[in-house]
């Protein structure tokens, strides 16, 4: 079930999205480019998977929040796992996307909140405090630091400026021919980018962004961002890309029609 929300109540929401990113912001910044302790949570899985006392810090400070101000309401955290509510209202949590980023001192990690209405995500939060900049979704509209953003028009691949996983991280071997056909046609291409990637798409600075794997918690956010300003994200299929997996998001609708394309052909040959 989905929750209709009218104008007053997306307000109040959006504000508590913000307050949220700002006490996570909080509990990170003291540990950026700082001595700090880090983690492998991949409990013996051939992938090192980091996490650090800012990423469990954030996102402990966000789940007292929510818990004090909408105790009905679901969580679903990174770090913390899964809190069942009695609303179909939900808050999806990545306290530092880009955690690898974090710990070498690169500012393109982020937090990252959505609100699911029992449906799809109705806002997200994209927040780099470092950099301070904020960009947030609905559906319909899109802004970073309150100012509108929209994305690009680019309709052919060879004019695109790209942004990939590096490299191609956890694809299937036989979903590697995507990747590198696409970097291959772009125009300029870059590796990384984690959540950060998606705001400079919304903002128009980057075309298209392609990822292999991605978790509920990785995406649910990027989602009103991406389509409130104008661009599509999907599954590699076409799909509600909302639980995770083989992403693709496209500032031009007429590109990311050429990418669908595209990759079911490199899939089927």
């Amino acid at each position: 079930m989905n929750v209709l929300l009218d104008g007053a109540q997306m307000g109040a929401l959006l504000a508590f999205a913000e307050e949220l990113a700002d006490a996570a912001g909080a509990a990170i910044l003291p540990h950026f480019r700082a001595e700090i302790i880090v983690e492998d949570k991949s409990a013996g899985r051939a992938v090192f998977d980091p996490v650090t006392v800012a990423d469990r810090a954030a996102e402990r400070a966000m789940r007292d929040l929510i818990a004090a101000r909408y105790p009905d309401h679901g969580i679903v955290g990174e770090e913390e796992g899964i809190v069942t509510g009695s609303s179909p209202m939900r808050w999806v949590l990545d306290p530092i996307d880009g955690t690898r980023a974090f710990v070498t001192g690169l500012p393109i990690w982020g937090t990252l909140i959505a609100l699911n209405d029992g449906h799809r995500p109705v806002l997200g939060v994209i927040d780099q405090p470092f950099t301070r900049e904020r960009f947030v979704g609905t559906p319909s509209s899109a802004w970073c630091n309150d100012r509108p953003i929209r994305t690009r028009r680019c309709t052919d691949l060879g004019d695109a400026r790209v942004m990939l996983t590096v490299p191609a991280a956890g694809a299937k071997v036989a979903d590697h021919a995507v990747f590198d056909a696409i970097a291959k046609s772009a125009q300029i291409v870059r590796f990384g980018g984690d959540c950060y990637a998606y705001g400079l798409l919304a903002h128009g600075l980057v075309d298209l962004v392609l990822e292999a794997h991605l978790d509920i918690h990785d995406v649910q956010a990027l989602i009103p961002v991406v389509e409130g300003a104008g661009g599509v994200i999907t599954t590699w299929e076409g799909g509600d890309p909302q639980n995770g997996g083989s992403v693709i998001a496209c500032g031009d609708p007429a590109l990311h029609r050429q990418l669908l394309s595209l990759i079911a052909g490199l899939r089927a040959a």
